[in-house]
């Protein structure tokens, strides 16, 4: 048995609510188990919320990200230069690869949140089974790297390690949401993406340290390969310790936790039974008939038009290195001073979004890429400039990475968690990758400043449509009440931190 299974799948509550026999002690009206000095009952309560907010299951997922993250970044950071110097494949080659690759993960994480809906035979959803073959297959494929010398077959490894990506993200994403209670998903999410972050930061760090150690040449003709040899090893086996540690520590049942802002079972249609209960083999076109849904349906139109004027990140450290003056030699730390922005506000933003909105953060994060944006396209050069356009990159994706999976959990019922998730992520991932194409033809064609102005232009439009198409009245945004449950707020904006 696994050390998960005695674990609790919810967040814990304040001993104030669930005691009442230690509920003059929590008041300080009664005697407590001990001397009290200055303002302790009160740092404990804060103590107390802060745990509540956070469970465990979320940190043990967290660990996981961060973990896996370590291992696919020490890959990432050495591929590119080992597919081009090492075995001769094009930048052209690279860049169509890359971006098939991350279109197909987009289309998979479709089928993974189905497959994490349905119930096995005890009735419970198989989120942490479908997420750990996930993590099982990107571990599997770092080994398989020292196996394989030929692009084809390792374009398929990379492949399947893209496949191992999309399986897992949804219901990954999914339990933390039946983990934590409602009103604290913001800052529950946020933690996640915070230590997945670090994990970013860590890997390629890893992998320099890494070939350090191993001393070998990274040499044009690929004569000598034994330093990447050593990263795919190492990398494997940091993969095997994040299984370990989503099977030994993330429990198998996952309820839940609190009562769900999204629409109940009888407001997913499809995926209820005669009774009420939610059927155990939902079909696959279930999930796309979430879109029923009208606060999932609003909230994915709106990502993937946002996501249709995102410029990537690859193209926008080319920007910030040509229009900014950036030494070349500084270039691979663009990606480190986004991540670190992103490492340091992910936890606050998410906090903030459980109590001005979840959907308000999102679309300011947006805004907040166009001042990227802007400053870009302004006159202004230098470090300075380099440092604010990195802070405003890192700040967008703290203000909507995981903002954007909270505020589709509250639109979800339980039972289809997965999938809703599943559906926002994909339209959005897919209308990303459709950007990059787009902004890539438009800079060959008239050049890298014209197309981000077109694309700001763009973004600002899209910003505006998507903030009148979230403001819905609030009887249109009332989510549907579980039977038997208590009534849920009507505004996810409105949900107390």
């Amino acid at each position: 048995m696994y050390v998960a299974d005695s674990r609790s799948s919810k967040a814990p509550v304040a001993p104030a609510e669930t005691r009442p026999g230690r509920r003059e002690a929590a008041d300080g009206a009664g005697p407590a188990d001990g001397p009290r000095t200055g303002d302790g009952p009160r740092a404990a309560g804060r103590r107390t919320a802060v745990r509540a907010a956070v469970p465990g299951t979320v940190v043990a997922l967290g660990v996981v990200s961060l973990v896996t993250d370590v291992s696919s970044e020490m890959v990432s950071a050495v591929l590119p230069l080992y597919l081009l110097t090492g075995l001769g494949l094009s930048p052209l080659g690279f860049g169509l690869l890359d971006g098939i690759q991350n279109g197909f993960s987009a289309l998979v994480r479709l089928l993974g949140g189905h497959l994490a809906d349905r119930r096995g035979r005890d009735g419970a959803p198989r989120h942490k089974a479908v997420a750990a073959v996930g993590y099982g297959l990107s571990a599997l494929c770092k080994p398989l790297l020292l196996l394989v010398h030929t692009v084809p077959l390792i374009g398929a490894v990379v492949a399947v390690d893209r496949t191992g990506k999309g399986l897992r993200t949804a219901p990954r994403d999914a339990m933390i949401s039946l983990a934590t209670e409602p009103a604290h998903r913001g800052r529950a999410f946020g933690v996640h993406r915070a230590m997945d972050t670090a994990g970013a930061l860590l890997g390629p760090l890893t992998a320099f340290l890494v070939l350090r150690l191993a001393g070998g040449p990274m040499l044009a003709d690929g004569g000598q390969q034994q330093g990447y040899h050593a990263v795919f090893a190492v990398s494997g086996c940091v993969a095997v310790l994040g299984v370990l540690v989503l099977l030994l520590f993330v429990p198998n049942r996952l309820a839940a936790a609190g009562t769900p802002e999204g629409a109940g079972p009888s407001s997913a249609g499809p995926s209820s039974g005669a009774a009420g209960v939610p059927d155990a083999r939902p079909r696959l076109r279930d999930g796309l008939a979430l879109l029923r849904v009208p606060g999932l349906r609003r909230l994915t139109v709106c990502a993937v038009l946002l996501g249709l004027t995102t410029v990537s990140d690859s193209f926008l450290y080319l920007l910030v290195q040509r229009r900014l003056g950036l030494a070349v030699e500084y270039f691979p730390l663009l990606p480190l001073g986004t991540a670190g922005a992103f490492l340091l506000l992910a936890v606050p933003l998410g906090a903030l979004a459980d109590r001005i909105g979840r959907r308000r953060l999102f679309l300011a994060g947006h805004g907040v890429l166009l001042l990227a944006y802007g400053l870009l396209l302004s006159p202004l050069d230098g470090p300075a400039a380099v440092v604010c356009v990195l802070l405003l990159h890192g700040s967008f994706y703290a203000a909507t990475d995981g903002v954007l999976a909270a505020a589709a959990a509250d639109t979800v019922p339980a039972e289809r968690r997965g999938a809703g998730l599943a559906l926002v992520g994909t339209g959005q991932a897919l209308a990303r990758f459709a950007c990059s194409l787009a902004f890539g033809a438009l800079w060959s064609a008239v050049g890298g400043t014209t197309a981000l102005t077109w694309s700001a232009l763009a973004l600002a439009g899209c910003v505006t449509g998507a903030a009148f198409v979230l403001r819905e009245p609030a009887a249109a945004a009332a989510p549907v009440a579980a039977p038997g449950g208590p009534a849920p707020t009507t505004d996810d904006s409105e949900v107390p931190s």
